[in-house]
């Protein structure tokens, strides 16, 4: 097999894995509504704050489960091999979707989603640091972009789905059967994808404690701040951007399943087009000046939808594919830049802890939300003007991190 070959085959199974974990990201903020609604003990009646609560509840679990999911594959990733750790995280994540069809509870949602999201949170780490291994310097900002892009593609297919397959509380169980269907993927990648040959490399002459190796004194400070670079954005999309197809089906008295979807595809076509656009920039111009203008730009376009609209139309929708883009731009900047702080050997392991370490207090916010909406009188756009004053950290913080702009990967 060629190099080439070897390298189209890596990203074809990156892209697809974290397209299909996108897809199962954005199935819940579809089915939450309808799902609970169905669930309550109460018929006929429905109950804001059971959803809210519940919504936080499931959310906040998943994002638990993302982050220690994040920290195990990764680390299994540096110690068996990119491409079979890559292969476990996605048969969990797609196996266990696919069982919240058989969901009655509210909890049993909660610890189906967690377990999911162990799978979720491993496959991007492993998935980008194949794919950057694998490919030469010049080509890792358009690689970033497009697995940043694959699972904002993966929400726009399950959005469509959902214009075209209206979610009701007679129908969601079928849209987490969709979420199975990876699993066929497993097959494909461990007949066809190539391991990496830095890791094969980096197994013969390193000692094998990756998390050892990012907490020492020589990589620790740069740990800290790629936790810091990925959990403001996470905060803000988990925080409050997850909860617009709820705020749009608020706005309309949940009298039509499809505003959800739609809400849902213009935020997903938005954030393909950040998540391609955002790693080229950074390529272009250097990689701490591009995140310091993506938290400006991420503020003013949150703002503006969060203060400036409370009704559902095509004002309302054009701002939410503008925060799609920005607020996902991120997602493109973040494969391009954190593979650069890490060495070979410890990787996968810190890409995995510091994209999913964010999670945790992301998840700490989705269980405050219904907290918080008390506090906003159940207003999502009053929550979500306040959150979004975390992108002032990041565009502070970002100066003090290494710039990376020409530079090889660390061996």
């Amino acid at each position: 097999m060629t190099t080439s070959r070897k390298g189209w085959t890596a990203l074809l199974a990156a892209f697809l894995g974290w397209m299909f974990d996108g897809m199962e990201m954005g199935i819940f903020p579809l089915v939450a509504r309808p799902a609970l609604k169905h669930m309550q003990t109460v018929a006929g009646i429905v109950d804001e704050g059971f959803v809210q609560t519940w919504m936080g509840i499931v959310t906040g679990a998943f994002l638990i489960g993302a982050a220690f999911g994040g920290l195990i594959f990764g680390w299994l990733g540096d110690r068996v091999g990119r491409v079979r750790a890559m292969t476990w995280s996605i048969l969990c994540y797609s196996l266990f979707t696919g069982l919240c069809y058989f969901a009655t509870e509210p909890w049993h949602l909660g610890l189906l989603r967690f377990i999911a999201a162990l799978g979720m949170g491993g496959e991007w780490a492993l998935g980008v640091a194949l794919v950057m291994e694998v490919w030469p310097e010049n080509r890792r900002p358009i690689l970033a972009g497009a697995i940043g892009a694959a699972a904002n593609l993966g929400y726009t297919l399950i959005a469509c789905i959902g214009i075209f397959f209206p979610i009701t509380g007679d129908s969601w169980r079928w849209v987490m059967m969709v979420g199975a269907a990876p699993a066929l993927l497993t097959f494909a990648i461990r007949l066809f994808v190539p391991e990496s040959e830095k890791w094969e490399a980096s197994t013969k002459t390193a000692t094998q404690s990756p998390l050892r190796d990012i907490l020492s004194p020589q990589l620790r400070g740069r740990t800290l701040l790629a936790i810091a670079f990925a959990t403001i954005p996470l905060v803000v999309t988990w925080g409050i951007v997850q909860w617009i197809p709820l705020w749009a089906d608020q706005m309309t008295g949940g009298t039509s399943p499809k505003v959800k979807a739609y809400a849902q595809f213009w935020q997903s076509v938005g954030a393909v087009i950040g998540s391609l656009a955002a790693p080229v920039i950074g390529g272009w111009i250097g990689r701490r000046p591009t995140y310091f203008g993506l938290c400006l730009f991420g503020f003013g376009i949150c703002s503006w939808l969060f203060r400036g609209f409370n009704e559902y139309g095509t004002g309302f929708l054009t701002l939410v594919f503008l925060v799609g883009l920005s607020t996902a731009a991120f997602y493109g900047w973040l494969p391009l830049y954190l593979p650069e702080l890490f060495p070979t050997r410890a990787r996968a392991t810190g890409q995995g802890l510091a994209f999913n370490f964010g999670r945790i207090l992301a998840a700490v916010g989705a269980w405050k939300m219904p907290v918080l909406m008390s506090f906003f009188d159940k207003s999502y756009s009053k929550a979500g003007a306040a959150i979004v004053f975390v992108y002032f950290i990041g565009a502070i913080l970002i100066w003090f991190a290494p710039e990376t702009k020409g530079k090889p990967l660390p061996d």
